[in-house]
Parts: structure tokens; C-alpha cells; sequence
């Protein structure tokens, strides 16, 4: 047996070995020429990188894209046949994280198993949530999602010139309920603020180049009073912060288990299928559950509300589709109705507003990076182990082979006109590709929540275009230049409309959202 494992091993090392030398025979993708020692580091882009990665494949003639920065290679795939070919169809290989020293190894978001490498750890973090958040199982925090619209509804009546933040509250608002079970009220405030004061910083951290310790990653051992190590004292400061997100509130769960008085959500459904396990288990099952819930605020939040914002930009500017869409929503709902999720599939005009406005200013244009974990080779092309992988899904959502017009805001692009007895009317064309395609991520990366997600974004649109008509101000503000916030998330700047409700019926209907949901 010893023998038959050495032979083993001598075989796959000679495998390895062959591999190697095979892959380097061949050429990297194409890419701009770079300079020595520094390589393509001032051809990366500042800003609006996915525009800049597709207008480098245009030039060159490739939809795989290859940049050196200072030895370290990076991969835009810049299709969804690449990206499929290497994310999907090649992922035990190419399902990696790269090392993040600031985020995970100083700021303590090592639990966050969206930054964890491919592993059996990530792994367990995974199958845990997919669990609880599968297309069916989703299906059960559908109840948080419409009372978080409901609400949603009644604080834009009562604050409309806070629409960002009050999307920016009901995204928390959805999240703490399905994860906590905590209570849509006053009382979810402390929680939300908690976990946005923690991951603010995160975002522009993620952002390659905004520490020299990502670049640098021994800077991390350097003592706090040492002259420029004033990123060790922020990381210190977030550490103690992420950590409160991933304690405070799942204490609080817990506690409301205790006392029977928990709603129903994940972190109550999951801990009550581990109360069979052994304590030793049930520990390391505890460890799983906290870390997947503190993972969830900043994995959602902020996503979801740019997307409703990038929504209503859209709309302020074709009231052509908002129009279309409050004839359609007063053909299927009574008079003074918010709309049910048994209201969707008679609703698909609503339907086909959601996914163009996820397709035509996707939130994360280039995703979370992946990689290669092994030398491959693609297409004759050579990817080097460790290389940076770079997914450019809003090339793929603005390919014209398969969105005409691509960069016109243009719902009626998924549907299709039925003549009926009754006469004509539309529904959703199946053969149009859904956005959802390059929306969520890629092969075993994909989002886990994202039927939640989705389904959320739906009932806050169509909550919100049946309540209110949004208009612009007599100067044409805010216009489709409106500006979005920088980084690697696409968010709109705060901005400000006319809004108001769409009939007395409707305005009654808001003002007594409080007393039918029975809120504190």
C-alpha cells in the first residue's frame, strides 16, 4: 500500500509538473504592452473600470484580457462564453478568493464567508445558507419582505426627501428580520446603524490600491506608532466593529428564543435544526451560524437599494414607462391597493422595469474577483496560478448581440405582445436573456441570496409605483447624468424628486399602513 501511494503521488506531481511546463509554452491573453518591473500599473483604470476593460477587448480584439501589475496577473473576462467556460465550467479551479491583508486579516471580516478562499470552510459556510435561502426556502421570508415594502411606503410619505436612506433602512429593515427575526420598528434602527457604521469602511477598503498593505501584506506586522501606520489604527477600530456585528444582535435572537417570543428567520430555523447535535457540534454549528448571519447585512444592503434608486433615476426620466406602469398596476389592483406577491404574475410590465433597471446600471459592474488556483490554459492562452480573474458583467448585460440598444432604458426588451379574444396584452418573453445571467455572480460564487434579493427588489418597486407618481423638478433634476458614489458599488448620490400619492384612496391607504401591520 505504502508502495501504491508513492506511485500515486509520483504520478500526480509528474502530471503537475508536465502541466506546468505545458502552460508556460503558451502565450498570455492579449493585453496593453507594459513597462518593466511595474508592468500595466498605469494602464489600470481610476475609475468606470468596467467601461475602460471593455473598450481595452474592443481595441485588442479579445473578450479575455490580460494585465501585469507589478507581477501580479489579472484576468478580465469581458463575455459570458469566457466567463462561463472558466467560472462555471471550470470552477474547483477557478472558485478562490484573493488574499484581502486590510479587510480580513486586520479588520476581523475573516468570518465574512463572501472573502473566504475555496475551501472546506467556505464550503460549510455555504451549504449552511443554502439551507434557508434555496428558491423554495426563500420563499418563507416573503411576509419580512412586504411588511418592510409596507413600511417602506409610509416613511417616503412621511419623509420624501429622504428616498435614499429610507432605502437604504428598508434594505437593513429586511435583513435583520430574515436573519434575526428582529421586529420592523423603531427597535431595528440600533442594529442597522450598528452594522452601517462597521462595514462604511469596508466598501472603499475593497477597492484595489486604497492600502499599501494589500500590495504590501508584511506592512501588516508594523507597530501601530510607526510613522504612515495610521491604516493599523482604522483597522483596529473596524475590528472591534465587526466584531459587535457578528455578537450583538445574534445575542439578541438567542435571547428571544429563549423567551419564545422569536419570529421566524434564519437564525431561528438553523439553530433549531442543531439542537439534536452533540454540544461539541453544536458548538461549531453556533460558530457557522453567526458567522453566516453577520455576513448578510453587507453582502445585500447597499445593493439593494441602489438598485430601487437606480430604478427611480430611470423612471424620473422616461415618465413614458412610469406611466405604462401605473395603467397596468390599476388594471390588476383595486382601488387604493398596494400590491401582494400574488399580484407578480399579472404584473409584468412591473417585472420587465426590475430587470431593466438591473441591467442597465448593474450594482457591482465587475463583481467580486476570483482565482485560478492552479496554471490553465484557455483558448491556447495561458492564465498563471494565483491570477486575479475579473468577471466584467456589465460588458456581458451591455453586449448588443443580446440587448439591442444597450445603453437606452428599455423594459418593453423583455416582452412580447399577445393578441388574446379579450385583446392585446403583454408578458414577460422568455426568450430575451435574463439579466440574472450576470447579475449575481459566477459558478460556485454565485449569491446565495439572491432569490431573496430579487424578490425584495420586485415588492419595492411595485410597492412604490403603485403608491406615489415621481416626478422631476421644473429644471429636468435629477437627469440620467445624475452621479453615482465611487468604488467598486454602483450607488446613486443622494438625490431628491416630486413624489406624491396617486389618489386620495391610495393616501388613505398609506396612512393607515401603522395600525393594519400592528407595528410598535
Amino acid at each position: 500500500m505504502a508502495l501504491d501511494a508513492l506511485a500515486l503521488t509520483g504520478l500526480a506531481y509528474t502530471a503537475y509538473v508536465y502541466a506546468t511546463r505545458r502552460s508556460r509554452r503558451h502565450p498570455y491573453p492579449p493585453g496593453p504592452k507594459g513597462l518593466p518591473i511595474i508592468g500595466n500599473i498605469l494602464d489600470m483604470p481610476k475609475e468606470r473600470e468596467w467601461e475602460v476593460y471593455h473598450q481595452m477587448c474592443k481595441e485588442l480584439d479579445t473578450d479575455i484580457l490580460h494585465l501585469c501589475v507589478a507581477g501580479t496577473h489579472i484576468v478580465v473576462l469581458d463575455t459570458y462564453e469566457v466567463a462561463s467556460d472558466l467560472l462555471e465550467k471550470r470552477s474547483t479551479i477557478y472558485s478562490g478568493r484573493p488574499r484581502l491583508p486590510m479587510v480580513v486579516e486586520l479588520m476581523g471580516w475573516d468570518y465574512n464567508f463572501g472573502f473566504m478562499d475555496y475551501g472546506d470552510r467556505w464550503r460549510a459556510h455555504r451549504r449552511l445558507m443554502h439551507n434557508s435561502f434555496h428558491p423554495t426556502a426563500a420563499l418563507k421570508f416573503r411576509p419580512h419582505e412586504l411588511e418592510a415594502s409596507r413600511v417602506l411606503v409610509k416613511r417616503i410619505y412621511e419623509e420624501p426627501d429622504d428616498l435614499l436612506e429610507s432605502l437604504r433602512i428598508f434594505s437593513g429593515e429586511i435583513i435583520m428580520s430574515s436573519t434575526y427575526g428582529l421586529s420592523i420598528s423603531s427597535k431595528s434602527s440600533k442594529y442597522i446603524n450598528l452594522s452601517r457604521e462597521a462595514i462604511d469602511p469596508v466598501v472603499p477598503a475593497l477597492v484595489p490600491g486604497t492600502y499599501l498593505v494589500d500590495v504590501i501584506p508584511a506592512l501588516k506586522y508594523v507597530p501601530d506608532w510607526f510613522p504612515g501606520a495610521k491604516f493599523k489604527r482604522i483597522a483596529r477600530e473596524n475590528r472591534k466593529m465587526a466584531m459587535k456585528v457578528r455578537e450583538v444582535p445574534f445575542a439578541d435572537t438567542k435571547s428571544e428564543i429563549a423567551t419564545g417570543v422569536a419570529r421566524l428567520s434564519f437564525c431561528r430555523t438553523s439553530l433549531e435544526m442543531a439542537r439534536t447535535l452533540e454540544a461539541e457540534q453544536m458548538l461549531e454549528r453556533e460558530e457557522l451560524i453567526k458567522n453566516v448571519a453577520g455576513t448578510l447585512y453587507g453582502a445585500g444592503a447597499d445593493s439593494t437599494m441602489a438598485t430601487v434608486g437606480t430604478c427611480i433615476l430611470a423612471l424620473l426620466n422616461h415618465p413614458e414607462v412610469l406611466r405604462k406602469a401605473h395603467e397596468e398596476l390599476d388594471r390588476v389592483l383595486k382601488q387604493g391597493a398596494l400590491p401582494d406577491f400574488e399580484d407578480m404574475e399579472n404584473l409584468p410590465y412591473i417585472t420587465a422595469i426590475v430587470k431593466e433597471s438591473m441591467r442597465w446600471r448593474d450594482t457591482a459592474p465587475l463583481g467580486l474577483p476570483h482565482v485560478s488556483q492552479v496554471d490553465d490554459v484557455y483558448k491556447g492562452y495561458r492564465i498563471p496560478k494565483g491570477s486575479i480573474v475579473i468577471p466584467n458583467a456589465w460588458a456581458m448585460l451591455h453586449d448588443e448581440d443580446i440587448y439591442a440598444d444597450p445603453l437606452s432604458f428599455k423594459p418593453e426588451r423583455f416582452l412580447k405582445r399577445v393578441e388574446t379574444k379579450d385583446g392585446i396584452r403583454y408578458e414577460l418573453d422568455k426568450s430575451v436573456r435574463d439579466p440574472s445571467f450576470a447579475i449575481w455572480g459566477f459558478g460556485r460564487r454565485i449569491c446565495p441570496g439572491r432569490y431573496m434579493a430579487a424578490s425584495a427588489i420586485w415588492m419595492a418597486v411595485a410597492s412604490l409605483l403603485a403608491a406615489f407618481d415621481f416626478t422631476q423638478f421644473e429644471d429636468g433634476s435629477p437627469d440620467l447624468n445624475h452621479p453615482y458614489m465611487p468604488g467598486g458599488l454602483r450607488v446613486p448620490k443622494p438625490f431628491k424628486c416630486k413624489i406624491r400619492p396617486r389618489s386620495p384612496e391610495i393616501e388613505r391607504s398609506i396612512q393607515s399602513i401603522d395600525a393594519d401591520l400592528g407595528i410598535l
